[in-house]
């Protein structure tokens, strides 16, 4: 995969990575069950990126504007303990994540894939889109997945911040010591 080099210098500067949930995380599809329970389904490999750069220092977030216990517990197998649910207003949960993590913008890689990701995507040092998202968001993100959302979009991008941070083969190295 051929990365322009001006996204690998922003991804060189990524200390965190911020999620949507439905369409990143997800393929943007909702189950509800009979009991009203919102059923969600992960992309595995998604979940490995993510420790894989928890690993190599990067803080994950999570911000959605939808509340999900599926989320939660998702959330919770990751290790994400940076996660807003139900978030109407994402920039303001965005600035108080930076806020409290010392971070800058340029610090920061974004995921979002619909106009709702927009006020954070647009601020961020790195925002991505997925290849199935709105394409007046791709528009206005740095850079779009060749991965579609829930389908190892989210490891694309871990997998890219890695490579460029020069953390990706000794964190591979390491799961051969386990």
């Amino acid at each position: 995969m051929d990365v322009p080099l001006d996204i690998i210098d922003r991804a060189r500067r990524t200390r965190a990575l911020v999620l949507d949930v439905d369409g990143v995380l997800t393929d943007g599809g909702i189950t509800i069950d009979a009991s009203a329970d919102e059923l969600k389904t992960f992309n595995v490999r998604d979940g490995q990126g993510i420790k894989m750069l928890q690993r190599g220092g990067i803080v994950v977030c999570i911000i959605s504007g939808r509340s999900s216990r599926a989320v939660q517990r998702r959330a919770a197998e990751l290790g994400i303990t940076e996660c807003f649910l139900g978030c109407n207003q994402k920039g303001g949960v965005y600035e108080q994540f930076k806020t409290r993590h010392q971070l800058k913008d340029e610090e920061v890689a974004c995921m979002g894939d619909d106009l709702s990701d927009l006020v954070i995507l647009t601020r961020a040092g790195l925002g991505i889109t997925v290849s199935d998202g709105d394409e007046y968001t791709a528009g206005h993100c740095h850079y779009v997945t060749i991965r579609p959302g829930g389908k190892g979009a989210v490891r694309e991008v871990c997998d890219l911040i890695l490579k460029a941070k020069g953390l990706y083969n000794g964190i591979v190295d390491e799961y051969g010591k386990v």
